[in-house]
């Protein structure tokens, strides 16, 4: 049995192992990151099993590499992988779900909390000597805004929707919550509404749906215009859950008081982005679930995917397979 890794370098930033994976066979870890079906190919050769982070698994590589007999996507989003090919040519694909409902949960609140605490921003300032100046700026771009009191929606109410609902509710804020379905531990958190309800009520806004056809572009011009003036909107799910430039406009125009965004449309590629020269707009580089401890989560449950497909019973199978 061989196996691949596609870009190591993605998971492994140095402080963790594959050779957790070795016990299956002869492993090959490439550790540079690549997005060309052609070098892809290269990489993956005769390979049976496929690991990769979703991108480096590409539309067309089943058709490619047909020795392929499992692909494994070491991350919850499998969107951008091969899921129509490996479905046609009878390859299971494997995601890893579940394995960062803290740290990204976590990364979630701390982009609302910067938002409203500003606390780098003063940080730098009382290191620059400005501790006075900078009370002018507290009334002004960068005011500080007390959340209890607040309502605080959730669009996604899964597992990490439902962990920043609980951070919410703790830091004395309100909770409602859109789902295609209902649970008794989302009731217990919060109140379960209608999109619209959630766009009319909400100060805050958290994104945490898959992407579907139904939720790309969620938030757009149309579902702005529904919202209260002032909304802040947080966004560490899937980049084109947001229409970009609806976005960009309502934060020039003051409608949205401003956006945290660990994912952006078009990533990485996004220097012609409007949000990029959006005010109020925090933007980084989809970092979320990079604690290691998420991380060593992604390599266990990917090892416990493979040995269940070793097992002849495959486990977190997202392409029907």
């Amino acid at each position: 049995m061989k196996l691949c890794v596609v870009d190591g370098s993605i998971v492994n930033l140095g402080d963790l192992s594959y050779k957790q994976f070795e016990k299956f066979g002869e492993l090959t870890v490439f550790n540079s990151h690549t997005r060309s079906l052609e070098e892809i190919v290269r990489r993956v050769g005769d390979a049976d099993i496929v690991i990769g982070d979703g991108p480096d698994l590409p539309p067309g590589l089943t058709d490619a590499c047909p020795n392929i007999k499992l692909i494994c996507v070491m991350a919850t989003g499998y969107d951008a992988s091969d899921v129509d090919g490996s479905r046609k040519n009878g390859v299971p694909l494997c995601n890893v779900p579940n394995y960062g409902t803290y740290s990204v949960s976590q990364y979630a609140i701390s982009l609302l909390l910067d938002i409203c605490g500003h606390a780098a921003f003063y940080s730098s300032a009382v290191h620059e000597g400005k501790w006075f100046e900078i009370w002018d700026h507290c009334a002004g771009e960068h005011k500080l805004i007390e959340l209890a009191g607040k309502t605080m929606g959730v669009i996604g109410f899964g597992n990490i929707g439902r962990a920043v609902g609980n951070v919410a509710k703790a830091l004395g804020m309100n909770v409602v919550a859109y789902n295609r379905s209902r649970c008794a531990e989302g009731e217990a958190i919060g109140e379960y509404v209608s999109l619209e309800e959630l766009f009319a009520k909400s100060d805050v806004i958290s994104l945490h749906a898959p992407l579907t056809d139904s939720t790309k572009h969620i938030i757009n011009k149309e579902s702005i215009a529904k919202m209260k003036d002032g909304v802040i909107i947080i966004n560490n799910g899937r980049g084109p859950l947001i229409d970009s430039a609806a976005l960009a406009e309502a934060l020039h125009s003051g409608k949205v008081y401003a956006a945290g965004l660990d994912v952006i449309e078009g990533e990485p590629n996004v220097w012609d982005n409007p949000l990029l020269k959006a005010p109020r707009c925090l933007i980084t580089p989809h970092i979320s679930w990079l604690p290691k401890e998420s991380r060593q989560k992604i390599l266990d449950i990917t090892e416990a995917n493979i040995q269940a497909f070793l097992d002849g019973k495959p486990q977190n199978v997202v392409n029907g397979v």
